[in-house]
Formats: C-alpha cells, structure tokens, sequence
C-alpha cells in the first residue's frame, strides 16, 4: 500500500494538470485549470462570442448596450458597470474566472482579488484575426472547440463575401462622430481592420492612428473626397443625447464628395463596431452592413 500511495498521487497529478490550458490573453499566455463552470464577465465582446457559443455568463455587466445582447442578464447576477465592478455582488457570486477586456481592463487587479482573471482584450489592426484567437480559445477553454471551429468557418466566409463586395469599388473613409466634433481613422488604428481585413483601400494614408482617432473638420473630409463613408455614431453606440450622425454630416461640404453624391454613406451599427468590436455576433453584424451596402452600388 505504501508504494502504490506515491503511485497514486503521481496519477491524479497528471490528470489534474491534463485538465489545464494556457490561455492566451491580452497580458500573455495564462493557465487555466479545468473547466470553468461560473464565470463573471466585464467585456461586452467576451459576452458576445462566448453566447455565440452557447455559453451564458453567471454574472454580468448592467448595461451591455448591444440590444441583441440583452437577454443574457435574464437570471444573471449584475456585477458592475463596464468601468467600475460592483466587488460585493462579485464576491457573493463567487465566480472560478473573471474575464475583462477593453475598457475594463484597467480594474483587473480589483477584481483578481476575487477568482482567477483574465485581460481577453482585442484591438489593433488586427481585430479580425483576434476576434477568432479568442473564439477558439473559448472554444478549448469551455469544452465547445466544434462548435467554435464551425462558427470560424462562418466567420470567414462572411469576411470573403465582405471582400468581394468591397473589391474595385473604390476608396473609403472612416469616421466617427460624438456630437457635433469628428475624428478620422485611417490604417493603423483601432478600426484599421475595416481595410486590413477586407483590402478596402482608405481615401488618406496620412491619418494620425490615435486610439481616438484624428480630429477632423468637414473640409478635410471634402478633401479626402471618399468614394464611400463609413460612418461610426458614438452618441447612438453609448446611449447619450448628443447630436446624431446623420445630421451632424448634413452640410454641404460633405455634400461634395462623391460618397455622399453617389449615396455611399454607410452608417456601422454603433453598438457593434464601438462597444464589442470582435465580439463574433456583432462582427458578424458590421460585415453583413459593410457587404449589403457595397453589393448594393453599382
């Protein structure tokens, strides 16, 4: 007995440590143990992806701001906002991993003190390729690789047909507005991936990759002179009051470019492109704008 004892306890160490993944996050690879079973969440694009996947979060943000999302607080626990965690409520879930990401991603170290964290942040150029780094590593980490495989297929093919639809239609060019003020964004930055990801060649190459992108008037715009405008209103993607998009690009500078004359102003859906960019569903929903809109012009 006394020999088999080590013998035993090797084997249920080896199985223990089969059961751990390295997690690949926004702060390097990190391990796992097992299968979590609750997990909180205060990353809207993490939500996303992982009820794409047919997983629902124990506990959540408050607000999610993307209406498709919001059944998922049904029977979840509220531990937060998407700036400040509510630690008590967090605490009494008791959660075996929190997951932050993004604009969360500042108030990792308070809630590590509750359970395991992890930054699963996505930004950069790269959004795409990140989007599905992430889907498969919550594909392995919950047991739903099939499914996250399956769900990467889709995702690729509706990036194709986003490419087709976009090819020889000319140059385009990204802005945001808050109100009355506009900011460009070109490659580079955090919505780079729009021409990375779909070879869409940008109406500037001169643009300043702020994470807040370049503050812009609308005479720069006349002079970019896009062939398309794609157009992110952050009023509309936070819920604020603040003058909408569509009027705030209602003048006649803008009236010139050959986007506007042709009618190729193509509003992103705001929530999706702002609030959980790479999350898979509303990736899924910015590409499908992006596609219907360019196989719409001739």
């Amino acid at each position: 007995m006394r020999r088999l004892i080590p013998v035993l306890f090797a084997t249920l160490l080896s199985a223990f440590g089969a059961n751990a993944m390295d997690v690949t996050t926004a702060r390097g690879p990190v391990p796992v143990e097992g299968t979590p079973q609750t997990i909180a969440v205060y990353d809207v694009a993490a939500i996303d992806t992982l009820v794409r996947l047919g997983i629902r979060p124990a506990g959540v943000l408050d607000k999610l701001y993307v209406p498709e999302l919001e059944s998922v607080k049904d029977g979840a626990a509220v531990i937060g906002t998407l700036f400040e965690p509510d630690l008590e409520a967090l605490s009494a879930l008791d959660p075996d991993l929190i997951i932050v990401g993004a604009r969360s991603a500042a108030r990792m170290d308070a809630v590590a003190q509750v359970a395991q964290t992890l930054d699963m942040t996505i930004d950069g150029e790269d959004l795409f390729a990140k989007a599905k780094e992430r889907l498969a590593t919550y594909g392995g980490l919950f047991g739903k690789k099939a499914e996250a495989d399956a769900i990467a297929r889709e995702l690729d093919a509706k990036l194709a047909a986003a490419k087709a639809a976009v090819a020889g239609k000319g140059k385009a060019l990204i802005v945001m507005t808050n109100g009355p003020k506009i900011s460009a964004y070109g490659p580079g930055s955090r919505f780079g991936w729009v021409h990375t990801a779909l070879a869409l060649p940008p109406a500037i190459t001169t643009i300043d990759a702020a994470t807040h992108g370049e503050a812009v008037s609308f005479e720069f715009i006349r002079e970019a002179n896009p062939d398309w405008l794609l157009v992110l209103d952050r009023a509309a993607a936070v819920g604020s009051n603040e003058q909408a998009a569509k009027v705030t690009l209602d003048n006649e500078l803008v009236a010139a470019t050959n986007a506007w004359k042709k009618g190729q102003v193509v509003y992103l859906p705001a929530p999706d492109f702002y609030i959980a960019a790479g999350g898979v569903q509303s990736l899924e929903r910015v590409l499908a704008t992006i596609t219907d809109a360019f196989s719409a012009s001739q």
